[in-house]
Formats: C-alpha cells, sequence, structure tokens
C-alpha cells in the first residue's frame, strides 16, 4: 500500500483504521514536517490546530519540526494546538518579543521566559504527554561546532530535556542570545542548517512526508543586507564557529530544499495560501499574526478535508 497511495490518502486511510504507530500494518511511515520562521510560526500554528480539530494526529509516526515548528509540534503531540492559541496573544508575544530589549542588553526574543514561564504557567503545554506520545518528536537544530542539523530526539529524556531542546532549536543567533547545550555540545536555531526538515526525516525512514510551510508558494527568501551579514557573521565566528559556512549557504540551501520537496511525489506541502501577509522573524503586529492563524488552519482544512469526507461519509 506505502508505494501506492499518496500522502493525503495515507491521512484518510490511518484516520479510518484508527491506527496508531507501532500498529500498523500498510507498510508507510508518514513523517509530519513543520517549516520555522520564528513569528512566521503563527501560520503554521493554524495549521497543527486544523490537523487536531480534524483529529488526525495519530496517523503520523513522527514529528520533525525546526525552531518555531518545534514548538508548534509540540503543542500537537500533547493535544493543546486549539487552546495553545492563546499564547500568540500581543501581551505574551510582546513579552516574548522586545527589540527594546536589546538596549539593556537582554535578548530580543526570550526563550527562557517563552518555554519556563509561558509554556509551564501562562499558557501550559502538557510536557510529560510529549514524552509518553506514541508519535515521535523530532526538534532540529543546528550544531555550532560543524554546522549541520542535528535531530535533538536522541537528548531528550525527562521534562528538563525536553525543555533545552525546546530553546535549542529556536535560539536564534543574537536575537535570543547564546548557543544552548545538550550533551556534549551547543546548539543554535535550526534555520541557519534545515528550516524545513524534510531531509532528515527521509533519512530515517519516511515514506510520506505532510509538510507545513509558513511561507507563501510566491514568496521570495529574504537576503541579508551587507550590514546584518557583518554582524551576523562576526557573532557566529565568535560563539559558533562551526555556523558561518551555514550561514553564507542559507540561499542555497534553502533552493535545494524548495526543489528537492517539489519534485518528490511522497512529500505534500500546504502553504499560506496566496495574498496572506507576510510576517518578519519578529514581527508582531496583533492583526497580522490572528489572520495568519485563521488562513493556516483554513489552508490545511481545505487540503485534507477532500480526502477525508469519502471515507468518513456514511456508507463509505
Amino acid at each position: 500500500m506505502s508505494e501506492t497511495v499518496d500522502v493525503g490518502q495515507l491521512i484518510a486511510q490511518r484516520h479510518l483504521d484508527d491506527s496508531v504507530p507501532g500498529q500498523r500494518s500498510d507498510g508507510a511511515r508518514l513523517a509530519l514536517v513543520i517549516e520555522g520562521g520564528s513569528s512566521r510560526g503563527a501560520y503554521s500554528h493554524g495549521m497543527v490546530m486544523a490537523l487536531e480539530e480534524l483529529g488526525v494526529t495519530p496517523c503520523f509516526d513522527a514529528v520533525y519540526g525546526a525552531s518555531a515548528g518545534a514548538l508548534n509540534g509540540a503543542w500537537l503531540l500533547c493535544g493543546r494546538a486549539v487552546n495553545a492559541r492563546r499564547a500568540w496573544h500581543p501581551t505574551v508575544i510582546n513579552r516574548v518579543i522586545s527589540p527594546a530589549r536589546a538596549l539593556r542588553g537582554g535578548p530580543v526574543v526570550d526563550t527562557r521566559f517563552l518555554v519556563h514561564s509561558v509554556y509551564e504557567r501562562i499558557v501550559p503545554m502538557d510536557f510529560p504527554a510529549i514524552l509518553a506520545n506514541p508519535v515521535t518528536f523530532h526538534p532540529i537544530a543546528t550544531d555550532t561546532v560543524d554546522g549541520t542539523a542535528v535531530d535533538l530526539r536522541p537528548f531528550i529524556t525527562d521534562v528538563a530535556t525536553l525543555q533545552q531542546a525546546l530553546r535549542a532549536t529556536t535560539c536564534l543567533p543574537i536575537l535570543a542570545g547564546r548557543s544552548i547545550r545538550l550533551g556534549e555540545r551547543r546548539y543554535v536555531d535550526a534555520g541557519l542548517s534545515e528550516s524545513v526538515p524534510v531531509r532528515t526525516a527521509l533519512a530515517q525512514g519516511a515514506t510520506h512526508v505532510l509538510v507545513l510551510r509558513t511561507r507563501r508558494a510566491d514568496e521570495k527568501h529574504s537576503t541579508p543586507s551587507r550590514l546584518e551579514s557583518r554582524v551576523v557573521t562576526r557573532f557566529l565566528s565568535r560563539h559558533a564557529p562551526g555556523t558561518v559556512a551555514a550561514w553564507m549557504a542559507r540561499a542555497e540551501i534553502q533552493h535545494r530544499e524548495e526543489t528537492d520537496m517539489a519534485a518528490n511525489p511522497a512529500v505534500l506541502q500546504i502553504r499560506p495560501p496566496a495574498g496572506s501577509p507576510p510576517i518578519g522573524r519578529i514581527g508582531r503586529d496583533a492583526g497580522t499574526i490572528q489572520q495568519a492563524l485563521d488562513l493556516g488552519c483554513a489552508a490545511t482544512t481545505a487540503a485534507l478535508e477532500p480526502y477525508l469526507r469519502p471515507l468518513l461519509a456514511p456508507g463509505a
């Protein structure tokens, strides 16, 4: 079966069979891959809200996420994606992201506050549920020594290491401060090495991949200014020297990712629809973020319902 069905058909059949990882008979390995993008993650959060509402989370065998995509994957796996929309409220976002904080020597993006205050008390994330979920969780980060994309799953053994992994995958250079240690190495944001971790998912045996994107199909990857490149390169050379080459080659890496995904029939991508507003890495406009949540949810529902509806209709 795994060689003859597409991603949407596989999700629909598994949803109908009510199967879970470890109890499949279809011979497939279905991965959910969620793109990063910091504040653009509002789009993919809306998308995981739709997956939760459609009841298809158990259809996946693994969830791979980069940066904000990993956070949204965690919300999905703990069954609180819809409720976690509250984490995008302006009172929360403006505390997590604050450019003015840099004037006092603090991080623009405060991942410690996000993971240990927002996710523990303000909008609680059920960390034990993620650890216990048979759908495995694979947050991606960039190794500061060699600049490679690393699946942090082997380091996640309890709530504390899960929280540390969430901080590592979202550790934006300069904006979020110094790198995060897990095991014997230190890591920074996944976006430097693999912002859409399809390559890792396929290398680990995925036969089918559903990809939740945070960029429209017609949206171009932004090119850093000469000043930004100089500042970031200087910071990375001092604090994460192995990532400099990855930073400089980001455009080439992203182009290769796009080409590989488009050419692979086992990969289904869901993107924000045409006309969706762009969101910067530290975008905080409340109206735009709420619109992105709604658009992401609607895009995912529209993409998957045609597959689900026929199998679930009376008499099917």
